[in-house]
């Protein structure tokens, strides 16, 4: 396969197989066991999917706002969003 139009990188070769891991092992967890809608903190009923989606686009987002507000290295946004998606995964 030519994948010379795109510069992979490691780390972006690495992002791209940690989403697609979340997502089969979502997949297998949903059907070893099929989720029920649950409300917690968010203003909403949620699946672990729907909890799963919001904490990655909002750790898009915490990244984004770290990398305007600050000059500091993007581990310590990386940190943030670990925090946020486990928060929201399992309180959300």
């Amino acid at each position: 396969m030519d994948m010379e139009w795109m510069a992979w990188t490691a780390p972006t070769a690495i992002f791209f197989l940690c989403i697609a891991l979340m997502l089969a092992g979502m997949t297998v967890w949903e059907v070893m066991s099929p989720t029920v809608e649950a409300k917690g903190f968010l203003p909403m009923r949620t699946t672990r999917g729907d909890r799963l989606f919001i904490g990655l686009l909002s750790s898009a987002f915490i990244h984004l706002g770290w990398l305007a507000a600050t000059d500091m290295s993007l581990w310590g946004a990386f940190a943030v969003s670990l925090a946020w998606i486990a928060l929201v995964i399992r309180f959300g």
